[in-house]
């Protein structure tokens, strides 16, 4: 992202987010009043300028709470959390659909749905077996490889990341769900299998995992930090989030790679609490809504650099903005890798943690 003080979209500011997030997230918590709507929603994604054309038509106050991650998010819907909106990443709805904690949507009353994106329209883990929705793809973008257009000949791909020529140069993120994915596709993983893995295919992964960590400089945690190891030279490639792009792209020829393979990609959707009021279902919709319209998708794509699920701004874009958002060749959206995590979630962090103890 390219919001000046906030290092990151998942960089939420520990602290001030505790503080802002604890009255709403203990169970038996006050609910909001009417006119006003609590959504649990990523720090910089739920910007309050983002949302101000809503407030002043609906004459109803969005009033944030910032999450601090999926888990917390999770745990604290379970215990009766006072949300009216929750924000799922893309690759936790199947678990949110599963728990019972979020209650099938009125499409009816999301008119805005017919714009989205094909790709979005057809994930099927925001809706139940028998079809019904549950959760709405709002916002998204691409974990691309950032590198130093100056220090390659030819624009890297995921086999860079375990290439020994780059050794002391390059650095993952410290994530299993990506990185073992990442390891699956260099070991020749079919793509549709990425994230259902199975005993042998994870082995190979892990082998690979194992050689890559000395040709590492580092497994970042904190985006801030990775900008740093770019800007003083320390790294020439990784695989990232695009924020040491938009915070580097005026001082240092920085790139992001599209790799053959297709881009990683992330996804926020917006979920209603099973328990919502019923008096609020009928504004919280609406809300829904709007996140899908140019009133939000203009400030996000403007001051954010994000993209948003639907084409409402495409067109009013620049050439170049629509290559910076991802946005400007649909047919490679097709291509975005979308990670889901697997039922055996528990080994790969397993094979995580023992490849970065070796």
């Amino acid at each position: 992202m390219s919001r000046a003080g906030l290092c990151s979209r998942r960089a939420v500011l520990g602290a001030l987010s505790a503080i802002a997030a604890a009255p709403l997230v203990g169970a038996g918590a006050a609910r909001a009043a009417t006119g006003e709507l609590i959504w649990s929603v990523w720090e910089s994604n739920g910007d309050p300028s983002y949302v101000k054309a809503f407030e002043a038509a609906q004459g109803a106050a969005i009033r944030q709470a910032y999450m601090t991650g999926n888990d917390a998010q999770f745990a604290a819907l379970r215990t009766g959390a006072a949300f009216d909106a929750v924000t799922p990443s893309l690759s936790e709805m199947t678990q949110y659909v599963r728990s019972g904690l979020i209650q099938p949507l009125d499409t009816g009353r999301i008119p805005g749905m017919a714009r989205l994106y094909d790709v979005f329209a057809a994930m099927d883990v925001t809706r139940d077996a028998g079809g019904a929705t549950y959760g709405v793809p709002y916002l998204w973008g691409a974990n691309p490889i950032t590198y130093r257009r100056d220090k390659f000949d030819a624009e890297p791909g995921y086999a860079t990341l375990f290439d020994s020529r780059y050794k002391g140069q390059l650095s993952m993120r410290d994530y299993p769900l990506e990185a073992v994915a990442i390891a699956g596709i260099f070991v020749g993983v079919p793509r549709d299998q990425l994230f259902s893995m199975d005993a042998a295919q994870l082995a190979e992964a892990r082998k690979a995992l194992l050689a890559q960590k000395p040709l590492l400089r580092s497994y970042w945690q904190s985006i801030g930090d990775l900008t740093n190891q770019f800007a003083t030279g320390e790294i020439t490639a990784a695989f990232s989030w695009r924020v040491p792009y938009d915070a580097l792209k005026d001082k240092l020829p920085m790139a992001m790679a599209r790799p053959a393979e297709g881009l990683f990609g992330w996804c926020d959707c917006i979920a209603l609490p099973a328990d919502l009021d019923p008096a609020r279902v009928g504004i919280a919709h609406a809300f829904i809504d709007y996140l899908l319209g140019p009133d939000y998708a203009t400030p996000a794509a403007m001051d954010g650099n994000y993209a948003t699920t639907t084409d409402v701004i495409r067109d009013a874009l620049t050439p170049e903005h629509r290559a910076d958002l991802f946005i400007d060749d649909l047919t490679y959206m097709k291509s975005f890798i979308w990670p889901s995590k697997p039922d055996n979630y528990a080994e790969w962090i397993k094979i995580w943690a023992e490849v970065k103890a070796s």
